[in-house]
């Protein structure tokens, strides 16, 4: 059971400040409300560790957090009051962290804020472009209607998310293995071919017996590899945690050969499909590129976009604008330009991701065509070449026998 400390007035004007225990905020501001009391402020007093770290850390992944906008959904189409809405959520979510921030966003909008305002306290949980889209809601009065739109938005990005990481599952999948047996070869059947040879090294074909070489000085400098290996993971670790660090991979990224083309698509649908959303909502074109770039995960294309709002700031085209920053396509240019030109950039930019979705299947599936047995003959290659190197001196026995 927590603690809770509450701030309160009594019917007859008089403040008071004390602390309750209870098994959750609703609860205890249930049983304080039902003694006359008007609540001013209600907090657990693990509040401190709340601010630092509940909200910085465990937010919902994509699926999960389409779960709590279907719900949310289903609570306002049922009429249901804004408060016992939250209620209703932060009941029934199983996940610790967000359920206390459903809360202390249900306390916000019972202390007059509006539910963007209230939300804009957990930004961990509910993002900008979020908060945006229910901003728009609340101001039009059309909120069903803006989780809808946010909804369809959420299941295209996560439908584009699966197909990449399907297309990369099963290539990575075949790395692995090959290590794995590779590494048996060389850790457990090579040695025992070693002892199998024994003395005879010196009568052993050259490519037998640099191979045998080899293994066996690996396995003297073993824990130095390791070392040198776990140090330079370190090192990695720490670097990509940097600004610099996770901007140098967001552009190599988009730059490698075949994958960079793919990333690059995949970024280009996130942003048109975001940026069609906050449209749909009203937000002007400004704030719509800045929520925009801050809801884009790569860094490069997050910048990109920065730019070319500060320069639309400034009266230039958004197609003009994009262009001078060499990132996206010449195709995709143009049709923003046609968009701009006849007034309905939101529509052309839905028209935008969906071509690049198209493409985006399509590269994906020829990856997938030729990456497989490419995969397969490498591997074979370096399995067999292995077992054909150790078997070399039986197969000179046998011709000499």
């Amino acid at each position: 059971m927590a603690q809770f400390r509450y701030k309160a007035a009594h019917p007859d004007g008089r403040i008071m400040a004390a602390c309750i225990d209870g098994e959750s905020e609703p609860l205890v501001r249930t049983r304080l409300e039902d003694q006359g009391l008007l609540i001013l402020s209600l907090k657990s007093t693990e509040s401190t560790f709340y601010s630092q770290n509940w909200f910085s850390h465990g937010r919902l992944s994509l699926r999960e957090f389409l779960v709590f906008n279907q719900e949310f959904l289903a609570l306002i189409k049922a009429g249901l009051p804004i408060l016992k809405a939250f209620d209703l959520l932060s009941e029934r979510t199983s996940h610790h962290r967000f359920q206390g921030a459903l809360q202390h966003v249900r306390a916000g909008i019972r202390g007059g804020a509006s539910i963007s305002d209230a939300m804009a306290e957990c930004p961990h949980h509910f993002s900008d472009l979020y908060r945006a889209s229910l901003r728009s809601g609340e101001h039009t009065g059309n909120l069903a209607e803006v989780l809808q739109r946010y909804i369809a938005y959420l299941k295209l990005l996560i439908g584009v998310r699966e197909k990449v990481v399907k297309a990369m599952a099963y290539p990575l999948f075949l790395i692995v293995v090959g290590i794995a047996v590779v590494t048996f070869l060389l850790v457990y059947v090579i040695p025992n071919f070693a002892d199998i040879y024994g003395k005879n090294k010196a009568q052993l074909p050259i490519p037998t017996l640099m191979l045998l070489t080899a293994v066996e000085h690996s396995q003297q400098w073993f824990p130095w590899f390791c070392g040198i290996g776990i140090a330079v993971l370190m090192l990695v670790y720490q670097w990509l945690h940097t600004a610099k660090g996770r901007g140098q991979l967001n552009r190599l990224s988009l730059t490698v050969p075949i994958i960079g083309d793919i990333f690059l698509k995949s970024e280009i649908v996130r942003f048109a499909r975001t940026l069609s959303t906050i449209l749909a909502g009203g937000i002007p074109l400004l704030s719509a590129l800045h929520i925009t770039g801050g809801a884009t995960t790569n860094s490069v294309i997050a910048h990109a976009i920065s730019h070319a709002a500060d320069r639309v700031r400034e009266g230039v085209s958004l197609a003009a604008a994009l262009k001078q920053e060499g990132i996206l396509p010449q195709m995709t240019l143009e049709m923003i330009e046609v968009g701009e030109t006849t007034g309905s950039l939101q529509a052309m930019l839905q028209d935008i991701a969906e071509f690049h979705e198209g493409e985006l299947e399509l590269r994906l599936n020829q990856l997938m065509t030729w990456i497989e047995p490419v995969l397969l003959l490498v591997m074979g290659i370096i399995v067999g070449g292995i077992v054909i190197v150790m078997y070399l001196p039986i197969f000179q026995m046998a011709g000499t026998v």
